[in-house]
């Protein structure tokens, strides 16, 4: 299997161009937007989920709920888009316990999953691909997206929170003094950065349809280019706020609300920039093995047939 690391033989500037064109073609802004908007309301419950199973995992909700807005609050581009998130998690996660707490549970998954169905959504218009899977597939299948990408979260905030402790444990009990815990200083955002490409590589390889396609592949360049997106953009956001703050002047006490949807809207854009890097690759791999196949005809040489693809849109231009 060709690996997209080679960019299908592009030059950085041909990759570059079709991206630029890419974004217009596939109405990449407006695309953003929706998924903004779905982040919005997916948000809450994810989070309500997410501390929810950490209540059942460790028995300390309260304590692991508080690590997490911790963590948000490192990434997040301003303190009150993380205010806002943990003022609404607070006011939401009052009055639950019994029974409520597991159907609160399932409730919360299912609209978070909604999230992960728009994200499915706009990757397979921005790849070209037709949804042929049943209503009940793709919903099994964002929400197994979704725990997972809760469980990538879970032991990311393990490793962050308590992973230096127990290096610290291991060392003083394999005598091994300050090494390892310097090991572990040096490797642990990597460590952590890795977790989150994974997530990255599982919504490129299982949200747009692409059926029983033995094309899937992992740490693609699509996943690093998203993550260093969403890094670049909160900080570059956060650097914009710290310095042109003017949201509290225009929108008032609306002006969280509006940063959040900000974010969200960049996180979007670093998710289906990721896709689209994947996708121009790939298509450009496919273009020149057909040409090597119309070669070889051409020579006399026998060239097995390429089964037909049905999941593209008809009358769809994807080939440069």
């Amino acid at each position: 299997m060709t690996s997209l690391w080679t960019r299908g033989g592009l030059t950085w500037r041909e990759l570059g161009v079709r991206l630029w064109r890419q974004i217009y073609e596939d109405e990449l802004f407006g695309r953003c937007a929706e998924l903004a908007y779905f982040f919005l309301f997916s948000i809450f419950p994810l989070l309500l989920f997410l501390t929810t199973l950490l209540g059942y995992l460790a028995g300390a909700s309260t304590e692991l709920r508080w690590n997490l807005l911790l963590y948000i609050s490192r990434v997040s581009p301003s303190p009150e888009i993380t205010r806002l998130i943990s003022d609404t998690l607070n006011e939401i996660t009052l009055g639950r316990g019994g029974a409520k707490l597991s159907i609160s549970l399932l409730i919360a998954l299912w609209v978070a999953s909604n999230g992960m169905i728009a994200v499915s959504r706009t990757l397979n218009t921005a790849c070209g691909l037709r949804e042929t899977r049943r209503w009940w597939r793709r919903r099994l299948i964002a929400m197994a997206l979704t725990i997972a990408f809760a469980v990538l979260i879970i032991c990311a905030l393990v490793l962050i929170f308590y992973g230096g402790e127990s290096v610290d444990r291991l060392a003083d009990r394999f005598g091994l003094g300050p090494f390892l815990p310097l090991l572990w200083r040096v490797f642990r955002w990597p460590l952590i950065l890795t977790f989150v490409v994974i997530s990255f590589e599982m919504i490129y390889n299982y949200a747009p349809n692409l059926g029983d396609s033995p094309s899937r592949q992992w740490w693609t360049p699509g996943a690093f280019t998203g993550v260093a997106l969403f890094l670049l953009a909160s900080f570059a956001l956060r650097i914009y706020l710290a310095y042109f703050y003017i949201y509290s002047r225009a929108y008032g006490s609306l002006g969280a609300v509006i940063l959040t949807l900000v974010w969200f809207y960049l996180i979007a854009f670093a998710i289906l920039m990721g896709g689209e890097v994947n996708s121009e690759i790939a298509k450009e791999i496919s273009r020149r093995k057909e040409l090597e196949r119309e070669a070889a005809r051409a020579r006399g040489e026998e060239v097995p047939e390429k089964p037909a693809k049905r999941r593209r849109f008809p009358g769809r231009r994807r080939a440069r």
